[in-house]
């Protein structure tokens, strides 16, 4: 089969669905080109379109990418059970969650873009690198490096599934053994970007990296839970049922490590009583009239804890209708506590002691949305064309040959 007929096999693929999926592909079309209208906005006026101000310099758009990051080292927990420990039902969809990291990288850098302002502000950071003192350039190089070993990784694996073939570990023994320390380094460098502001109390603790890492090991997987039911649902992917109850169970070791830490540090902030706690006080009880973020704070603190329990309990767990509920407090608990709950509290108050009430503008929400559904278009489609490579369906084979390899997802024994 030449390679003009494997990509008119290829979009014939992506063009055929049942209503569902191109109603799913048309609203996130919508919400896509209604992102780029507010960025082309953005882009004409100025960040003075967003609600971030002087006092609050980082806002929506940061929130989202320090979650992003999490989702993206969250693949290490399907990486590690399948590629060291060859348990066979994760080993079978490790694809997917690597799948997940590249989407989780490329929508992280979309947001740190928006947040610049303009695209060549970017620019500025490779022609005056400031390479090693800048953090932020570690987390440039670290951030690039995660999303070209996962991709060099996702496209090794598909190409020998389209040739017929099985992978060969000597090759991806590099990527993973690699891969394993990058992803814990992505969101180590993220953390130490807030961690080296001296000056921002809230953030410089040596336990926010831990922390970040903890949280990344609930909120990824608790989402690739989820999409991995959706997955097997609206195609005829096999995902074991057993695969998906073991990484709930890490998820309940990694939640019950992240609630630990996120206790010791209240304990910190409430029991010293210092003049370092205006930011947590500003979070669960608010500053004198300003409580804008006091119902989240309380709202992620029920989710992760509710989440933790059912998690915690394989009775519950080893349900899919607490299973999924768990997945879903979870997913919005963190996203809440590690996204406006742990940036916008660093700027209360600010330098001159002032307190700003920061809440997203119509066009962070818009072109914030607009990514997510750019990330999640993105992973529908490589999806598409995962599953009939991996199926054997799609490939470079002929049509004989193909047929006998219809069952062919097994990876190689070794």
């Amino acid at each position: 089969m030449t390679l003009l007929q494997f990509i008119r096999d290829w979009m014939r693929h992506l063009t055929r669905g049942n209503k569902t999926y191109f109603v799913w592909l048309g609203l996130l079309s919508i919400a896509m080109l209604n992102a780029m209208v507010s960025y082309i906005m953005q882009l004409d006026r100025g960040l003075i379109v967003t609600n971030m101000r002087d006092q609050i310099s980082w806002g929506f758009y940061i929130s989202n990418f320090t979650f992003l990051v999490g989702v993206a080292a969250a693949a290490v927990i399907l990486v590690i059970p399948s590629y060291i420990y060859h348990f066979k039902p994760i080993k079978e969809i490790a694809l997917f969650g690597e799948m997940v990291a590249v989407t989780a990288v490329m929508m992280c850098l979309l947001f740190i873009m928006v947040d610049l302002g303009k695209p060549l502000a970017s620019w500025h950071l490779f022609i005056t690198p400031n390479f090693p003192r800048s953090i932020l350039m570690w987390d440039v190089i670290v951030l690039n490096g995660y999303l070209i070993l996962n991709t060099l990784a996702v496209c090794y694996v598909l190409y020998c599934a389209a040739h017929g073939r099985e992978y060969k570990m000597i090759i991806m023994w590099p990527l993973v053994l690699v891969s394993i320390p990058w992803a814990f380094s992505i969101h180590t460098v993220t953390a130490f970007l807030y961690n080296g502001l001296s000056s921002r109390p809230f953030w410089n603790a040596s336990i926010i990296a831990p922390r970040f890492i903890a949280s990344a090991m609930c909120s990824g997987p608790s989402l690739m839970i989820l999409m991995f039911q959706v997955a097997r649902k609206v195609s005829d992917i096999e995902v074991n049922d057993k695969a998906i109850f073991k990484i709930a169970e890490l998820i309940a070791y990694a939640m019950g490590f992240n609630l630990f830490l996120y206790g010791a540090e209240l304990f910190k902030e409430f029991y010293s009583q210092s003049i370092h706690l205006a930011p947590v006080e500003y979070l669960f009880f608010g500053l004198k009239e300003h409580t804008l973020l006091v119902p989240f704070t309380w709202t992620a603190l029920v989710f992760n804890l509710t989440g933790f329990i059912i998690f915690l309990s394989p009775r519950l767990r080893n349900r899919f209708l607490f299973l999924n509920i768990a997945c879903v407090l979870v997913f919005i608990g963190v996203y809440i506590e590690k996204g406006m709950g742990f940036v916008i509290p660093g700027f209360v108050p600010d330098t001159l002691g002032e307190i700003y009430d920061y809440l997203p503008s119509y066009t962070e929400l818009s072109i914030s949305a607009g990514i997510w559904a750019f990330g999640a278009f993105f992973y529908t489609l490589l999806l598409k064309t995962a599953i009939p490579i991996y199926k054997g369906e799609l490939s470079f084979l002929s049509h004989n040959m193909r047929h006998n390899l219809r069952d062919f997802h097994k990876p190689a024994a070794h």
